[in-house]
Parts: structure tokens; sequence; C-alpha cells
């Protein structure tokens, strides 16, 4: 994925939950009074994101017994964004409010990153200045190279306390005992966490699948998750990404065949788009080529910069003589030739789509190629890849989808693969992560397939605090915000969220400006008002329209400005603004933005 204007300033601005309830510190001996709560020994799980949407992903753990040093100990899982929706233009992404963290920062032990996505690692440059530069973040070696990457991409970048570990270590963070366990995703070097606390085990799987075929995508360490079984866990934490598709999720060996057949037997150029974070499926292409003696060549900054931090680390193998630079293309036949390119999603400046608008440097479309995308489409991004599907098969390309051939194994487990991994650890209580609310339900409709009771099975929200207790878990009506935090990358600063809905009128209604100049003495207009439209009504055919409404701007100023003195300008231009616009809704059922300009003279 390619995160726009990265190089430039960001503009951290926030917006007013739709649950107002939620904004709002609930005093935890309140609430327990309410709720009748134990006042005991209990750990607080607090979602800050990733619970009502895919992406934001962002957890963490509070110790709760006022007789230990160790009070008050925090531990944090992931730090991701989330892309912003449609009704979001401007926005680049989404983050996590962090401003029930601030106050106890200091109680902060550290952060435990699972894997390298920006949906789990894409908040930490903006959310640390607040938090604290020595905070160590836990994470495998790619994952720690990934993430200084991209700290490096922001000015001035915030240093960062990076801890490497691997799934043999075992680290102490305050209250907390921590080990890990190696998962199948779609990047490699993801984990899951085991946490070890004073009232029992936690077990939180990250992103996986199961995928004990291959350890292309990752190795998933299935001896150690089945040990988990015999550990009597009180709470387990799982991935529902997947959870509305039923089955098991492919493995990645199987897919490896289609792409190789559809290797072995192209004619001409191939293209193939996928996600730059798919090291694992990046590495067997190219060893793919190279067994079948054609060149590779990289598009696409993320994607370049992803295969050089892993064939550093040793994550990917291959002669460095199979990649080819863009420019040397010419000297190979076509069928000699693999395009591995971001922009399977239609990203605008991603390189597939510049290569359909023709705005690629080397590339245009051949009647030759084919182009496969080694990915299924994220939600929402449906049209865009309509729109480039479109756009290819009109140039002449053949195109392979996923839904062609088994082409792309997602990095989520499907529904049996949730309900064996439920079955293997055996928790006291299930509480379904990382997923819209209906895929969180549906993960709970598995809980209870594989044994589970109601009671045993926590669905919460972004921001409502969970207590775990040594002989029960239980979901609470406190809560923490968990609104959203919005990055805009105009600059630094806070902006209302009036401001987002300047931008939703102006995309749907467009913009309505009039300018006047007015003798400053007598209130008269001078002239005739200039008007500019844009997103609107067409000028030209709207002349009518147009001298009406210059017409009545003229009435309003001379009526108003005359009775008042002094003139108050801002109050004339209020009236105007008012007026005006229930005159054009009149006319046009439309409602612009009416912007009028008086210029005293």
């Amino acid at each position: 994925m390619i995160i726009k204007k990265q190089n430039r300033e960001k503009r951290t601005v926030y917006r007013r939950a739709s649950r107002p309830t939620r904004q709002t510190q609930v005093n935890v001996g309140q609430a327990q009074k309410i709720i009748g709560q134990k006042k005991d020994e209990h750990i607080k799980i607090v979602p800050l994101g990733g619970l009502e949407e895919v992406g934001r992903n962002m957890t963490y753990l509070e110790y709760h017994n006022p007789g230990s040093p160790h009070h008050g100990d925090i531990i944090i899982i992931d730090m991701g964004l989330q892309f912003p929706e449609e009704n979001m233009p401007g926005i680049d992404y989404i983050i996590p409010n962090v401003s029930s963290l601030i106050p106890k920062r200091e109680k902060i032990k550290g952060i435990i990153i699972t894997h390298a996505h920006y949906d789990h690692i894409g908040g930490i440059p903006h959310l640390m200045p607040k938090l604290g530069r020595n905070i160590p973040i836990l994470g495998t070696d790619l994952t720690l190279a990934i993430i200084k990457k991209r700290q490096a991409d922001y000015k001035p970048a915030t240093p960062l306390n990076l801890k490497e570990i691997n799934t043999e270590k075992k680290v102490k963070a305050g209250a907390f005992q921590l080990e890990f366990f190696g998962i199948s995703h779609n990047i490699p070097a993801s984990m899951g966490i085991i946490i070890n606390t004073p009232v029992g085990v936690l077990v939180h799987t990250g992103d996986f699948k199961l995928d004990v075929k291959s350890d292309i995508a990752g190795k998933t360490e299935i001896e150690k998750i089945k040990a988990l079984g015999n550990k009597n866990v009180l709470l387990l934490m799982s991935d529902s990404t997947n959870a509305s598709s039923a089955g098991h999720q492919f493995s990645e060996k199987e897919i490896t065949l289609e792409i190789e057949s559809i290797i072995k037997n192209a004619t001409g150029r191939l293209i193939i788009g996928t996600f730059a974070s798919l090291l694992g499926r990046l590495n067997e292409i190219i060893q793919i080529a190279e067994k079948h003696d054609k060149k590779i060549i990289i598009e696409g900054y993320s994607m370049k910069t992803n295969i050089e931090i892993a064939t550093q680390l040793g994550y990917m193998k291959f002669n460095k003589k199979t990649v080819i630079h863009i420019g040397d293309m010419a000297n190979y036949p076509p069928h000699k030739i693999i395009i591995l390119a971001t922009g399977a999603q239609g990203e605008d400046n991603a390189v597939l789509m510049r290569i359909v608008n023709k705005r690629h440097r080397y590339l245009r479309i051949q009647p030759t190629d084919t182009v496969v995308f080694s990915s299924s489409v994220v939600p929402g991004n449906e049209r865009s890849v309509q729109h480039l599907t479109d756009k290819l098969y009109r140039d002449g390309a053949e195109v392979i989808n996923y839904r062609m051939l088994d082409i792309h194994a997602g990095g989520h487990a499907k529904q049996e693969d949730l309900k064996e991994m439920i079955q293997m650890i055996k928790p006291r209580y299930l509480m379904p992560i990382e997923g819209n609310h209906s895929f969180l339900k549906i993960h709970a409709k598995i809980g209870r397939q594989a044994g589970l009771k109601d009671n045993q099975i926590i669905v919460s929200d972004n921001g409502q605090i969970t207590e775990a207790y040594k002989d029960n878990v239980q979901l609470t009506k406190e809560y923490v915000p968990a609104n959203y935090v919005m990055v805009d990358g105009l600059g630094v600063g806070d902006m209302q969220e009036v401001v987002l809905r300047d931008r939703q009128a102006l995309a749907q209604d467009g913009i309505f400006v009039i300018i006047a100049v007015v003798d400053s003495q007598n209130g008269k207009v001078k002239g005739s008002p200039d008007i500019i439209s844009r997103g609107f009504i067409y000028l030209r055919e709207s002349r009518k329209l147009l001298y009406n409404t210059r017409q009545l701007t003229l009435k309003i100023i001379e009526e108003t400005a005359s009775n008042i003195h002094p003139v108050n300008w801002e109050y004339v231009k209020e009236v105007l603004r008012e007026r005006l616009g229930k005159f054009l809704f009149s006319q046009t059922e439309k409602r612009p933005m009416v912007l009028p300009v008086i210029i005293e003279v």
C-alpha cells in the first residue's frame, strides 16, 4: 500500500464521535458502583480501534491492583491506521485516539507490534510524540525495519526505542510476561502474543491464517499453538477480518502452483499487480521467474523498499541478475518480461493506474500483455478496481483476477480456521477483534459452534472496556474516547468537524461566489456583481438565473445597508448568504456553499 503525501508534514484533526457517551471518561469508582463490579485484581482491555472497522488496530491492557507496585502498568498491542471513507474528502487516513493514555503514559511498559502492515503500524509516527519516545516498541526484525524506514519519511522524525524480538524470546513488561508464536499471514515475521498476567493467560492472535503446508507467508508454529490448550487460557482475542467467509483459507503452496502455470505459459509480458507487503508471494514469483529464465521488473516505491529490506534480512532470496531496470526492458522479448506492480486496488497514483492512464514514463499496455491481479479486492475498492479492469481490457490486455483462478490466498483465517484456533487453544472466554461489527458477531457464532456459551463470548465496541478477573471476563459499560483522529496532508494543526462538513458540501453541491463592489458612503452597489460558480451550475446555460441572482443581490445589499448606521458589512454578508441560498434552492433544488464577497470603495 502507498500512503499519500507521506513525505509532507501532516495535520492531525479530530472528529466528534457519533456516540457522545464515548467521549466522556467515566470515573472508575462510579462505573463500579453503577454495574456492581468487584474491586478485585483485574486486567482492563481497552480497544482504541479495530473493533468496528478493518484497520486502525490498537488495544491496550492495563493491570489494576492498588496493593501491587505494578498497579497501572500498561502494554499496547499495535498502533495502526485506517484508510478514509468516501465521505471524508481530503483526509489521508485515520488513526486511534490516545487521549485516555496520555495522562498515564509513564506507566506504559511496552508496545508490541504483531506485523508490519500499515493497519498495525501506520499510527506510530503520529502517536509516539504524544506518548513518549522512550517507550520500547517490540517487533520482529522485518517489522522493525519497515517501521524504521517509514519513520524516516516523516520530518522531523521522532526517534524510536525499537527492541527486536523473535518467537523464542520471553519479555517482561511490568506486570506482564510476554511470549510469542509464529503465524502465517501475508507478510513474513508475523506473530501472535501470549500474555501471562497475574489473573491468567491472555492470547492475541494478530492477523493470521492457518497454513501448515507452507512457510512462504510466515511459519505457523502449530505445536506451540496447540500447547496453549493445556495452559487454561483465560481469554482469546482472535482476528475476525475474514469471519464472513466459509471454509478454510488457501495455502500459499497451492497458490504457487497456479502462479507457476501462468508464468510458464505466458506468451507476452506479464504484469502482476499485488500488495507491496506480500513479500512471501513476491519472493515466490521471482524464484519461479528464475526457474523459467525470465526477468523481473519491480515498479512502485513501497514495493521496491519492502523487497530491499526483506532481501537484506534474508526473507527473500534470489539471483540479483533476475531483476532488471525498466530501461533495459527492450533488450528482452516480451514473453521474458514479468513486471511486479503496485496498484491492484485501483489507487490513483499507483503503478497500474498510471500505466492505463498513460502517465507512466516507460510502460504502456500492449495487446499481448496479461495482467494478473494477485490480490482480492479490499471492501470499498470494488468500483476503482472495476474501472481499472475496464481500462485494461479497452487497451487490449488479457486480465486474470483471483476469481478466475485461485491466485490469491488471503492473509486471514476463514470460518473453519477460526473454529480450529478456538478448539486448539480452548479459551475460557473469546473476544473477536479486528473487523466490522458484523464480522465480530459472525465470529461469536463460530465460537458457539466451537463449544462456547453466550456468556463466554465478549463482543465489544471501540473504546468499551472489558475487565478480565481470575474467574471471569466481563464487558463493562465504561468507555474511553475512541473517536476518529484524521490526518490531513496540508500541515499540522487541529481542524474542527465543520471543515469536513464544508468539504462534503462542496463535493455534493459545489460553490457559488458572488462579488459586489459597494460605495461605503451610501451603501449603493457599483456596477453588476460578479459571479463564480464551481460544481453547481454551468454558467453559460444559466443566464436567466444569473440575471435574477444579480438583481436580488443588489436589492438585498441596498435594503440591508440602508437600515443600519454605521453599516455592519458582516451582517450584510450574512443576510446575503442566507437569502441567496434560499433563492438558489428554490430555483435549482440544490444547496451550494454561498460565499458573498463585499468590496468597499
